[in-house]
């Protein structure tokens, strides 16, 4: 009997620590954008798809915030992962510079080939960032042509 008591208390205290949770989501943002990664480097329409499927929602000011982006304590991990993949590679903040803008082609071809982008957990529910080996091969090829442009433009 004790032990019914126990848990029932606790799953009460779980249930309002999951409701005040609520009032502390974290800020769902996206600021403006300074220079567009397409429209710096004009891809063809069917490269363009596969970056806005696989990568801007974690890596541009254009991120779809879904209804679940919401919910505590998934909203925290959502923020977080946006906030972390924008500090590494910034879309809508795309360099001026040709050199940079060629290093972060060369290391945006090198994740997408060694498939450490997207991550497993963002493609396990947005489906149509899933890419296959062509659509990764088609992606690194232009990445890789685009950079030894960018690069040969000093």
């Amino acid at each position: 009997m004790k032990l019914k008591k126990f848990v029932k208390w606790i799953f009460a205290g779980l249930v309002v620590a999951f409701i005040v949770l609520q009032f502390f989501n974290p800020p769902r943002t996206n600021p403006p954008v300074t220079n567009d990664f397409i429209a710096a480097t004009k891809p063809p329409p069917e490269i363009e798809k596969l970056f806005r499927a696989a990568c801007y929602d974690c890596h541009s000011h254009e991120t779809k915030w879904p209804w679940y982006s919401r919910i505590a304590p998934m909203s925290f991990g959502i923020a977080n992962d946006v906030e972390y993949g924008r500090a590494n590679l910034d879309l809508s903040d795309w360099p001026t510079n040709s050199v940079r803008a060629a290093k972060k082609m060369d290391a945006m071809s090198e994740d997408i080939s060694q498939k450490e982008m997207p991550l497993p957990k963002y493609t396990l529910i947005h489906h149509d960032a899933r890419l296959t080996d062509a659509q990764r091969k088609q992606m690194t090829d232009w990445l890789d042509a685009q950079s030894e442009k960018f690069s040969g433009a000093k």
